[in-house]
């Protein structure tokens, strides 16, 4: 799913807009048994409850595709025999209602789930028309319609004690522990939505944790391998970059990989793509080429690409590096500088010694104190 279609779904999770008319799950405790189960229905709480639990369970199609939302995709046999995949389809068919698919659910999900302490599974159902637009751009009557399953897991953190002041009684009392539902650590929806329509061949997955995908979750419920999380492809391509390059990996080859893949990330924003932007091994090879990296080592590259990553394989330039950060680090400094201002900063070798060179042109401060440098 693209960052549209993902914004189209969450639009509905409004109060007035949504057509989920009840949430079901379990509350799990820390021993992995399920203490309670809930059956709500939204009608029946106030607008202002209502958005309150649309808002958390709608944070499943938040952060970045490609980092915090992923593209599960079935196999043919799957779709077609597996237990994983009926499943999901009789519970999209039942509309989350059929008791002992919800049961076979939670028994996947609960084993499988890494958080620590209590926390809620939560379920939902929803539907909605698809419009196709006529020739003067206007909605048209209904063409289609898209229906799809919600699933969050959310961790369940318990408020301290604290001194409230009631104002009724004029007294000040010691309010009780109460169990704070948190934003999901982790969920999916099925099936994807693609094109204004269902596309059953694929799930979309959600994980907080750009560093953690629960890969014990995604085995358990889908039964299918996820892609590297995204703090492990830049620090795999961080390692592969200085070994393969080796001497040849200067301040300007890291300041142009950067740079460029930096253009390539704005470029795809500007022009509006709707497609993940990814990148294969030849874009980082030519950037290197650029830089005068010899043949061998772009060859070196090439190879060790394709082993870190799998053969021919792409993946998100954003995850691979941090167009708002660029960061220089020694085992006493670090240094931080605007990734549009890096012409400000060389290596330089003098007298010997290896230095990292700041032009300071502008203010300069010390501990929050302007200062001047002198000759």
């Amino acid at each position: 799913m693209n960052e549209k279609e993902i914004a189209e779904i969450r639009r509905r999770y409004r109060a007035d807009k949504t057509n989920i008319n009840y949430i079901r799950g379990v509350f799990v405790n820390e021993k992995r048994e399920i203490i309670s189960e809930f059956n709500q229905s939204l009608g029946m709480l106030s607008e202002e409850e209502g958005n309150a639990i649309l808002a958390i369970i709608k944070k499943v199609f938040s952060g970045t595709v490609g980092k915090n939302l992923i593209d599960i995709e079935f196999s043919s046999e799957q779709v077609l025999n597996s237990d994983e995949h009926k499943l999901l389809t009789l519970l999209r068919k039942s509309e989350m209602s059929e008791a002992p698919a919800l049961s076979a659910l939670y028994e996947k999900i609960i084993p499988a789930v890494d958080i620590e302490g209590n926390f809620l599974i939560i379920t939902a159902y929803d539907s909605f028309d698809i419009f196709s637009k006529g020739k003067d751009g206007d909605e048209s009557e209904s063409s289609s319609s898209f229906s799809y399953v919600l699933c969050a897991v959310c961790p369940i953190k318990t408020s301290q004690y604290s001194l409230t002041y009631y104002l009724h009684e004029n007294k000040l009392r010691n309010v009780c522990e109460d169990a704070v539902v948190c934003a999901p650590e982790l969920g999916f929806m099925f099936p994807a939505y693609e094109d204004k329509t269902a596309n059953i061949h694929k799930a979309l997955y959600y994980s907080k944790n750009t560093a953690n995908n629960h890969e014990g979750f995604v085995t358990a419920v889908f039964n299918t391998e996820l892609p590297m999380p995204a703090q492990e492809q830049k620090e795999t391509f961080n390692t592969l970059l200085a070994e393969t390059v080796a001497e040849d990996c200067s301040y300007d080859v890291v300041e142009t990989v950067h740079a460029e893949l930096s253009n390539i990330i704005d470029t795809h924003k500007e022009n509006r793509e709707e497609e993940p932007l990814v990148i294969g091994k030849s874009t980082v090879k030519d950037i290197l080429k650029s830089c005068g990296v010899a043949e061998p080592k772009l060859e070196d590259f090439e190879e060790k690409f394709d082993e870190a990553f799998g053969e021919n394989k792409q993946i998100s330039p954003s995850n691979i590096i941090d167009r708002k950060s660029f960061q220089l680090k020694t085992p006493d400094v670090v240094v931080k500088v605007d990734p549009e201002k890096l012409d400000v900063v060389e290596t330089r070798v003098i007298d010997g010694t290896k230095y990292i060179l700041i032009r300071a042109d502008n203010d300069v401060e010390v501990n929050g104190v302007n200062i001047k440098i002198k000759k």
